[in-house]
This record gives structure tokens, sequence and C-alpha cells, in this order.
């Protein structure tokens, strides 16, 4: 058959582990007081609450109501990954339940996330597998074989998302880090976290937020004038 109908490439690079177990102790929310790129639309939410996951990630893109990709590319992906699923426009029909879940737990995947809906909520609670979606559908997908492609450049909310690059998904949301950007990411990110913690006890004892970002001081400047 032609690499038009199925594109399957090899599984990337693993991120190196220290630089993810330096992540994993960052939130999106502080990367995305600098950082511009690789934020998934917030539409796409966790199913479960206080799940933090930092990986590498896999790529699928399947069209509308076809998942047979995904059943057969699971087996090729395992721990160390995060598998990231662009449906390629469609909102309607959930190619991700409770069947890939079991399948997806079983082999250590990380994480894995829907630019769609997904289906079978109780039975991803139940298995407490790390999963975003935009939300829950009772409509499903079928093995039609019209094709697909595995670890090829995707689309997750508006995000560019590349196999081998960074994720970072946690409560506030999703966020893509391309590997030459990993690095300078981290150290800010790190030098924020740091910052904020010295300031939220101060803030708890008494200080005002204005005067610590600054904001009360451009106000009173420009009222000065």
């Amino acid at each position: 058959m032609s690499n038009l109908v199925y594109k399957l490439n090899p599984m990337p690079p693993k991120i190196p582990q220290e630089k993810l177990d330096r992540l994993a102790k960052l939130e999106t929310a502080t990367i995305g007081h600098f950082y511009h790129f690789g934020f998934a639309t917030p539409a796409i939410q966790p199913v479960l609450r206080g799940k933090t996951v930092a990986s590498t990630l896999a790529t699928l893109a399947i069209p509308g109501l076809d998942s047979t990709l995904l059943h057969h590319c699971l087996s090729e992906c395992g721990p160390g990954y995060f598998l990231a699923v662009d449906r390629l426009g469609d909102t309607k029909y959930a190619c991700w339940g409770g069947g890939v879940t079991r399948m997806a737990a079983m082999i250590g995947l990380d994480g894995g996330c829907v630019d769609g809906p997904h289906t079978d909520t109780l039975e991803i609670e139940e298995q407490q597998f790390p999963m975003w979606s935009r939300g829950a559908s009772p409509v499903t997908t079928r093995l039609y074989d019209t094709g697909g492609g595995f670890n090829v450049p995707v689309s997750i909310g508006g995000a560019a998302a590349l196999p081998g690059y960074a994720v970072l998904a946690d409560d506030t949301g999703i966020l893509f880090i391309a590997p030459e950007d990993l690095d300078e990411v981290l150290e800010i990110g790190e030098q924020k976290t740091a910052a904020s913690k010295v300031n939220e006890p101060k803030v708890t004892a008494g200080t005002h937020l204005g005067q610590l970002s600054g904001a009360t001081k451009m106000v009173e400047a420009k009222r000065a004038k």
C-alpha cells in the first residue's frame, strides 16, 4: 500500500531523563510567563486532576471515524513516551476510551492527549491514567482502515507538536517544547519557580502584590506626570 495511506516512522530518541526530571518540577503556567510557543488551546483539559507528566513526545494523526492506526501503533509505544493524537479537525468522534487506556497503561505509556474527545471517563479514572482531551463524547470511532500517520508532525490544539519534543502536561494544560529550546526553558523556569517561593510568603505576610511586581510604581509614575 502507498505511503500516502499509512505513514509510519520510528520512535524518536528519548529526552534525557535528567532534563525530564527537572521539567516535571515546573508548571506549565510558570513557563507561560516567558515562553510563547507550543501551548495547546485551553480547551484541551485533563481528564484526571493532580497528574503531571514530563515525557518525550510520540505523535499520531488519524482521520474522523477511524482509529485503526491508533490500535496498531500503541504497540510501538511504551515507557518514556507521551502519545499526542491529532484528530485532523474532528471534534465529535472519540478515538480514546477504556480499551485504549487499558492497553496504554499495560505497556507503561507515560500519558496521552487527544485533540478531540475521549470516552469511557470512569474507566480512565479507574485506571488512573494521565489523559488530556477536549471533553467526553459517547460517539466512538471504528476500524475503517482508511489511513493515518505515526510519528509525523501534528497540530494539537493549535500547537506544533513534533516527534521527539519534550512535553509537560499538568492541571493547567499541555506544553510541547522543541529540544533546542529545552535547556533555556528549564533554566528560566527554575529561576522563576525559585523567585515565586521567595515572594509568596511575602504576600501571605502582608506585602501587596503591586509592590512586589512593580505595578504600583508604574501606576504612580504615570499619575505623577
